[in-house]
């Protein structure tokens, strides 16, 4: 079991932050379930994404 990345990378940690709160309350339609583990992270570029573990 892997690591699973969002596909978009956003300009500022709060945007990355909402969507991981989205994905942490469960408001949204990929998939039933909650993930265990929700973070937000920095790529080198300076961007940040969110990635979650099942």
């Amino acid at each position: 079991m892997g690591w699973v990345y969002s596909g978009k990378l956003y300009d500022s940690k709060f945007q990355a932050g909402c969507y991981a709160t989205r994905i942490r309350e469960g408001d949204w339609p990929i998939r039933p379930c909650l993930p265990r583990f929700v973070f937000v992270y920095r790529t080198k570029k300076g961007r940040y994404g969110v990635k979650f573990l099942w």
